[in-house]
């Protein structure tokens, strides 16, 4: 090719300069990255915002905002009362910190909640547990007098006293005899107990679990924006000791917290991917080219337009996505396979020519032409994403593709001019594979055994199609190490918080209530709510229940004089009567072995160091107190209606502008796949505006399956044009073309066989083996239009075996990365590689066969 033998030619008279100008740019370049660079790490953006999907999406998320930005703190106890009570102190000291936290809310909490919440019970169960706590009025008057373990032993010899007068039975007792019992008995084996009265009380231990939705000022300056916030959360749980050792654990997701981790994942194992990069790159460049100044040139070639290629690449896309910033691997992989054919083409012309620059030349006059159109075929398959709807492999496309055209460039412009520079050593042997003489010989023999085998191979191929899974869901991309993930993932196994729902909007409430009403017929629906959800029914008949408890508890919760923590010695004293009165207690043979349990326990305990009874102390008497507050509150209701809801809920319900929300949850829990494809399904058929994580789901799905077939109809389009344009014969456009299907099939069955899913990153496989594919295919079948013989054993072999084995090493790379898109990505990629070498390398020349003459 006339133009790059030009290009060489010039590049070698004035080597310096070109060196010298191409360093300035990538230097330039590599400043300009350190000050723009940017990356996007919410999967949710990998698909096009022009999709009607997405633009519902777009519209629910502009009506309420409260889920944009949010950090959702996700507080675990070990009783219900502990998690209230953690929520409600974290919520205390974060919410004063304005300038960090702009909006501290506690679902499900504050005093709406704790007012009201028996309201929200069934009518039947709003008896039962006024009953249960009328019941339990002496003993509660008891410890609300009294709250600590003297209190405590005083309430159960109290009802031990009517036991022994008739007035009650032991049996009554056995609940919280045991409960004590187990605690107490815990703390004396030196352990960390933690009892609920809540449980104790009412024989429910409730939720454990409670949650504050924090909207934090972000950084968008740092890679991690959420980073600051989500550190100064974590700070002030261990300031209030909220931590394992104390029975609470508090972790975060929602966006900002996944978003940083996912970057994290991301960035996680960088240096030792770089390492292993550079160390596999360098070792497969030495196999290649046994001379450290020609590794030098390609290496210094390689990350000239790495740093040139970032550059470029992020002014076309302005921000990265976790998708394109694979590129990195990718280039290396791929870029690098122009330098080496050029290298290991300058050897073989630097064999049969002595000077330097005459075998440049050489190398650029007979390499040019399939260079180029490898160069022009890889990027088109790049490219050929650009028009699809898949946002995050449409800018990988353009980066990569931009970088093919520059890593083609500096082949034959910076590797000549720093060849020329460094004046490698001559040859002294042939450049080729004298290992694979005879090779060619036995592809002849066997032409139609190979061909057979290859087309035999392809059908089994085919015949795996219709097994081969996609994974639809971006959630499956993200590590589920990290905190963020594996804690929505907690929430998701919880029917009770899982984010699986769909929502639906209606231009009113009274709208959005028939809406529900209708759509609560669907089969596959098992709950729909809207704000009118939150006016209990029957609450004139549960009112007078409660109002009724409240008359008889509000002295026993509200005692006029509350008891001075009592001192250690009042404990042991309170301890060692309480043990005395359990084992003079009548009753059953059962009961009474219980009560004797529990009173040889109080002996031990009363007879151990202080701290052990401080322990105690801490196991019974903290959620004794949140009890008995919760209880005062619970007991003083204020009624709900629609006018009197506080305004955070209300907000969450309906919009500014009068707009309402109905939520939808599927009635099968299992939160499976197929369940909730069905769920998703069925709603959008009677409500085709709804939106949510099972619709997105299954929409992404159908917009990543699009793209693909678009995308690859249009590169074998373009490419196939390319070859037609420069081969001219349309047999010699089929010999190229044949082993990529082949390629494709093998490793759509490699997939099955080992139970590989694609998924939304590993998929950019498949129009990067078109790529690679044709780009090794156009060497051999240039070469064999050219009257090549024995190709196998040819320089040409050796350049194509070690630039595969250089693109194994950037896509090897990304196999070991901890984020499982990434590594999904690599290991798919390196499959389909394997597989486009094996068919290149056996499957081409069987189909090619002897070279034609020449002219």
């Amino acid at each position: 090719m006339k133009v790059v033998e030009s290009l060489v030619s010039f590049c070698c008279r004035n080597a310096g300069a070109v060196v010298g100008g191409i360093v300035l740019a990538a230097i330039l370049s590599a400043f300009y990255t350190e000050h723009n660079f940017k990356i996007d790490t919410n999967s949710e953006n990998l698909v096009s915002r022009r999709l009607d999907w997405r633009q519902r999406e777009a519209h629910y998320d502009k009506l309420f905002p409260q889920q944009d930005q949010l950090i959702l703190v996700v507080i675990d106890g070990t009783t219900q009362e502990q998690a209230l009570r953690a929520q409600q102190v974290l919520a205390a000291r974060l919410a004063p910190q304005k300038a960090m936290f702009s909006s501290v809310r506690q679902p499900g909490g504050g005093a709406f909640f704790q007012r009201n919440g028996l309201l929200f019970l069934p009518l039947g169960q709003v008896k039962d547990t006024t009953e249960k706590l009328i019941a339990a009025q002496p003993f509660l008057s008891v410890l609300a007098a009294d709250p600590s373990l003297r209190g405590v032993m005083e309430g159960l010899s109290t009802a031990l006293e009517g036991v022994n007068r008739g007035q009650a039975r032991l049996e009554q007792l056995d609940k919280p005899i045991k409960a004590f019992g187990a605690t107490l008995d815990a703390v004396v084996k030196g352990q960390t107990p933690y009892l609920s009265w809540q449980a104790l009380i009412n024989g429910d231990p409730g939720r454990t679990r409670s949650f504050l939705e924090v909207k934090a000022a972000l950084n968008f300056n740092a890679l991690s924006p959420g980073a600051a916030a989500v550190d100064r959360i974590r700070a002030e749980a261990r300031a209030l000791g909220l931590v394992p050792a104390h029975g609470v654990r508090v972790r975060m997701t929602g966006p900002v917290p996944l978003a940083d981790e996912e970057f994290a994942s991301i960035a996680d194992r960088a240096d030792l991917m770089g390492i292993v990069i550079l160390a596999a790159v360098t070792l497969t460049l030495w196999l290649a080219v046994s001379s450290f100044r020609i590794i030098f040139a390609i290496l210094t070639t390689l990350f000239a337009g790495l740093s040139i290629t970032m550059a470029l690449g992020l002014a076309a896309v302005g921000v990265f996505n976790i998708i394109s910033i694979a590129f990195v691997a990718l280039f290396v992989g791929l870029g690098v396979d122009f330098a080496v054919q050029f290298a290991v083409r300058y050897r073989a012309e630097r064999y049969s020519r002595a000077a330097l620059m005459p075998a440049l030349v050489g190398a650029g006059r007979n390499l040019g032409l399939p260079l180029a159109l490898a160069a022009a075929a890889t990027a088109a398959g790049f490219f050929a994403f650009l028009p699809t709807d898949y946002v995050g492999v449409a800018e990988l496309g353009e980066i990569a593709g931009i970088g093919m055209i520059v890593a083609f460039l500096l082949a034959i412009t910076m590797l000549p001019a720093l060849l020329m520079l460094l004046k490698p050593g001559g040859e002294h042997e042939e450049v080729g594979f004298a290992s694979l003489k005879g090779a060619d010989g036995f592809v002849r023999r066997n032409r139609r055994t190979i061909i057979l085998s290859g087309v035999l191979l392809g059908l089994a191929g085919m015949a795996c199609i219709p097994f081969m899974r996609f994974d639809s869901n971006p959630l499956d991309l993200r590590s589920r190490k990290v905190e963020s993930v594996s804690t929505l993932y907690d929430l998701m196994a919880d029917p009770q918080t899982s984010p699986n729902t769909i929502n639906v909007l209606a231009p009113s409430l009274p709208a959005a209530d028939k809406v529900a009403a209708r759509l609560a017929r669907i089969p596959e629906v098992g709950q729909t709510l809207t704000l009118s959800s939150f006016i209990p029914d029957e609450q004139p008949q549960k009112m007078a229940l409660i109002s009724d408890a409240s008359l008889l508890l509000d002295t026993a919760l509200n005692p006029p004089v509350v008891k001075p923590a009592p001192g250690d010695a009042e404990v042991v004293q309170s301890m060692r009567g309480t043990a005395k009165a359990l084992r003079a207690a009548k009753g059953d043979a059962a009961s009474r072995a219980d009560a004797a349990r529990l009173a040889g326990v109080l002996d031990r305990l009363a007879g151990q160091a202080p701290e052990s009874r401080a322990r105690a102390q801490a196991a019974m008497i903290p959620d004794l107190e949140t009890l008995l507050n919760e209880l005062s509150l619970a007991l003083q209701p204020t009624g709900i209606a629609r006018n009197s809801m506080p305004p955070d809920l209300v907000s969450d319900w309906i919009a500014p502008d009068g707009t309402a929300r109905v939520e939808l949850a599927p009635k099968d829990k299992r939160g499976s796949d197929a369940a909730l494809r069905s769920f998703a399904n069925a709603v959008v058929q009677a409500a085709p505006t709804a939106t949510g994580a099972p619709i997105s789901i299954r929409k992404y799905g159908l917009a990543i399956t699009r793209a693909f077939a678009k995308a690859g109809l249009l590169a074998f389009v373009v490419i196939t044009l390319l070859l037609i344009a420069v081969l001219r014969r349309i047999r010699d456009v089929l010999l190229t073309i044949a082993p990529l299907p082949l390629s494709g099939l093998l490793t759509v069955l490699t997939c099955v066989a080992i139970g590989l899913d694609f998924n939304f990153a590993n998929v950019i496989a498949m129009p990067l083996l078109f790529g690679i594919g044709v780009a090794f295919d156009i060497y051999f079948v240039n070469a064999w239009r050219d009257g090549a013989r024995d190709l196998l054993e040819s320089s040409l072999t050796r350049a194509v075996v070690f630039s595969a084995l250089t693109t194994a090493s950037g896509f090897g790379t990304l196999w070991l990365s901890s984020h499982p898109g990434t590594a999904s990505m690599g290991e798919l990629l390196m499959i389909s590689l394997g597989w486009t070498l094996a068919t290149t390398l056996v499957f081409l020349p069987a189909l090619l066969g002897p070279a034609p003459k020449r002219g």
